[in-house]
């Protein structure tokens, strides 16, 4: 896995995600095209996809809800999220046995 999809803060971690809407379940897929990219079962209307992304990466990654945070893309499959108070290596160990192969 590259670095180039996230970028550490002071205040934690912001990466890109891709986000496939409508899918069978709820999975991350990888990295792809410099964004991980995660499918979701909810579909792209009135915040669901956005809310399942959040709900799903808390999750899946073992941090609360209130940590993450959509900042930018709320409308488009391409986001950026934010995660506070994890540094790169933390996401990054958090992902190894997620990501499907």
């Amino acid at each position: 896995m590259t670095d180039l999809w996230f970028q550490e803060r002071a205040d934690g971690v912001d990466f890109k995600v891709f986000i496939q809407p409508r899918a069978a379940r709820n999975q991350i897929i990888g990295v792809h095209d410099e964004a991980l990219k995660i499918s979701l079962t909810a579909p792209p209307v009135e915040g669901a996809a956005n809310r399942l992304c959040r709900d799903f990466l808390a999750k899946s990654l073992k941090l609360s809800r209130g940590s993450i945070a959509v900042v930018s893309g709320l409308k488009s499959r391409r986001k950026r999220v934010h995660i506070e108070g994890l540094n790169g290596a933390g996401l990054l160990s958090r992902l190894q046995g997620l990501i499907k192969q």
